[in-house]
């Protein structure tokens, strides 16, 4: 014996399956005190430690479960033995009736076999039949009546065992007359492909196994055998006792216990179509939920048991609702398109899922499948999804040479090849994949050009590739904005490239930033802005009619459509806006001061940088620092001189001197340090 007990209620567990240790994981931390009986002490250290678990390791005879149960008192034993146990199961029965224990058996629900499968009632009908067929067989029957196999011809040529690495496991296939080199020592569970490669490595046709259920491994190795090109013989089940299923046992102990159990939910990405490709741990992740929960196409790839329930549910609200109201269930799985981490509801719904044992379960993603499907690899490769978020694409490709990008709706991928060419995008390549992982999956390639007129399934995804891919950098070229005069004949003002680089990097911009730019003029600093925050927001504020017209000209010419124009004077047209990460005002109209107010007011953490080009609005931004108490209050002056030539000399051409002001009143951080 092992551990210690806490609590006024008793209960013991016979725990030498993979559903008793689950059982016992789960009573961790509860008012009740369990005593796990396993039968070796390999079994005890798969149990885990806690406080209220004592360990008895060691086959028990029937009179001393006897006699445990009666010095124990114990309120009640659960029998999660294994099915194919059935002389221990009637020694606990036996036992528990004489000692008046209440007795509960956890039963393992069973498997499909394959229609191909042949079938033998008992050990001694599976050697008969084996007796008469030709070729290698591989043993995952256990250790325990391996003796019976020796009666096989050719026995110790023909056989590999694969059997717990115990002594007495590999005692009996000494006694049993086996070679070391046709045992197999290890221990499970074994997924689908493990068995596939031992049966490849044994060169077995026949693979011999129980029914052991879906936590016991059968159907990783039915899958197995069929993939293997092996023969698959199933030794019958013994009928089981009456008894419940997990849910059913978890269900009853809560209720004589008053205890309060964690459900078990697994986010399972399922991979990007139909079953072939999921993993073996979301396979089974699958088979042992009393509830499965997802989209309806996923539920029907899913292929659900008819004792399970299912939910159909997207949003992570619903699923989360969906697990608190059916108390009766304790283990959900979840199926998630694709990868769990890879734009999957899994990054809402992990919030959602307090109180739950939450497990993660990767799985395929549509990048992987469709670079898979193209020969190609995708560490280089740009990922945007623009399902339920506002997306530019122009900018994305037009900066990255290759991009994956997922594409939602009908007509969506249409509508994103029409973009790119409106946009003078339309020479890029796109591979569109439609419907990965289904029998009806379809790869089409061509330029974004020849691509509009197709029809796509709402099940696409895309690779770009764009050859003349050009990474953005802070400062382009005054030359590439439109320029234009007022109805006064006045130049509508543009901050310069120089000044414009230094301001951005000043900013010190996010992708997802919210930005304003205040006094926009022609458009250049909020365009600038919107190429870096592409994920963000930017606001130009701008009152002068002919500087409006230039703005939507100017955003229009380069696709910038994260930008949104705001017609009139600062403070007043800024109030309902949202707050601001970060703010530029290039021009103030006299109303610096009420500005600044307006933007602590929204936001006290905002990042303000401000241009000053007269001496009177570089002293109002000075008062500013003292005034506002910010904690980051820098001015730089700068003086820049363009070339220019006049006859065979080159002369220098020095431009108006600008003041810029960085203002924050909480510190900022640029590659991991404090400023």
């Amino acid at each position: 014996m092992s551990g210690k007990s806490a609590g006024s209620d008793r209960l013991c567990v016979f725990a030498g399956t993979t559903e008793g240790r689950e059982l016992v994981a789960l009573l961790a931390g509860q008012p009740v005190a369990v005593t796990a009986c396993v039968a070796t002490e390999y079994g005890e250290t798969l149990l885990p430690l806690q406080e209220n678990l004592t360990v008895s390791a060691g086959r028990l005879t029937e009179a001393e479960m006897e006699d445990l149960f009666r010095r124990e008192r114990f309120d009640c034993v659960v029998d999660a033995t294994h099915p194919y146990a059935a002389a221990v199961t009637d020694n606990i029965a036996a036992s528990c009736g004489a000692a008046g224990v209440e007795y509960i058996r956890l039963l393992r629900g069973g498997e499909a076999a394959p229609g191909d499968a042949f079938f033998a009632e008992d050990t001694a009908a599976a050697v008969e039949f084996l007796a008469d067929t030709e070729g290698t067989v591989l043993l995952t029957t256990g250790s325990k009546e391996l003796g019976r196999y020796a009666a096989l011809p050719g026995f110790a040529e023909r056989v590999y065992a694969r059997v717990l690495p115990m002594p007495a496991s590999l005692a009996s296939c000494e006694a049993a007359g086996l070679p070391p080199a046709r045992i197999l020592a290890m221990q499970g569970p074994f997924s689908k492909e493990m068995n596939v490669a031992m049966l490849r490595m044994t060169g077995a046709r026949w693979l011999v196994t129980k029914d052991t259920g879906g936590t016991g491994g059968f159907q990783e190795k039915a899958e197995a055998a069929k993939e293997a090109g092996a023969s698959l013989l199933v030794v019958g089940r013994p009928p089981q006792r009456q008894g419940l299923d997990f849910s059913g046992t978890v269900a009853l102990l809560c209720r004589k216990f008053g205890l309060t159990l964690r459900p078990r939910v697994t986010l399972a990405g399922i991979g990007p179509g139909s079953g072939p490709g999921m993993t073996g741990e979301v396979r089974r992740a699958i088979r042992e939920a009393d509830c499965l929960i997802g989209a309806r196409r996923m539920l029907e790839a899913a292929e659900a048991a008819p004792h399970q329930k299912t939910v159909a549910a997207i949003a992570p609200e619903a699923i989360a609702a969906a697990i608190r109201e059916r108390r009766e269930c304790r283990r959900f799985t979840v199926l998630l398109s694709g990868d769990a981490g890879f734009y999957s509801g899994a990054k809402k719904l992990l919030p959602l899922l307090d109180g739950c044992e939450v497990e993660v379960l990767p799985g395929l993603s549509s990048l992987s499948v469709l670079c898979a499907r193209l020969g190609t690899s995708y560490e280089d490769v740009y990922c945007v999804s623009c399902h339920g978020r506002d997306v530019d694409p122009v900018v994305d490709v037009a900066s990255h040479r290759r991009m994956f990008i997922l594409v939602g709706g009908e007509g969506g991928m249409a509508g994103l090849c029409r973009t790119l060419t409106e946009a003078g995008l339309g020479h890029v390549r796109v591979s569109v994949g439609e419907r990965l992982g289904y029998p009806e999956e379809r790869i089409t390639t061509g330029t974004a050009a020849e691509l509009v007129e197709r029809t796509f399934d709402s099940l696409s995804a895309a690779l770009i590739e764009n050859d003349w891919a050009a990474p953005f950098t802070p400062g382009l070229p005054d030359e590439l904005f439109q320029r234009g005069r007022g109805a006064d004949g006045a130049v509508v003002p543009m901050t310069k490239r120089e000044v414009r680089a230094m301001a951005l990097s000043c900013l010190g911009l996010t992708e997802d930033a919210v930005c304003w730019d205040i006094g926009a003029g022609t458009g250049s600093v909020s365009i600038e802005m919107a190429l870096q925050a592409r994920r963000g927001r930017v606001y130009a504020i701008e009152k002068k009619a002919a500087a409006l017209d230039l703005l939507r000209e100017n955003t229009g010419r380069f696709h910038t459509r994260n930008v949104e124009i705001v017609a009139g004077s600062a403070p007043e047209a800024c109030r309902d806006l949202p707050a601001p990460t970060h703010a530029f005002i290039g021009g103030s109209s006299g109303n610096l001061r009420e500005l600044i107010a307006l933007l602590l007011e929204k936001n006290p953490a905002v990042r303000i940088v401000a241009a000053a080009v007269s001496l009177e609005t570089a002293a109002e931004l000075t008062a500013a620092m003292e005034e506002f108490d910010f904690a980051v209050k820098e001015a730089v002056a700068l003086s820049a001189a363009r070339s220019r030539t006049a006859g065979s000399y080159h002369l220098m051409i020095a431009q108006n001197p600008v003041y810029l002001f960085t203002l924050q009143r909480e510190g900022t951080k640029f590659y991991g340090q404090a400023l």
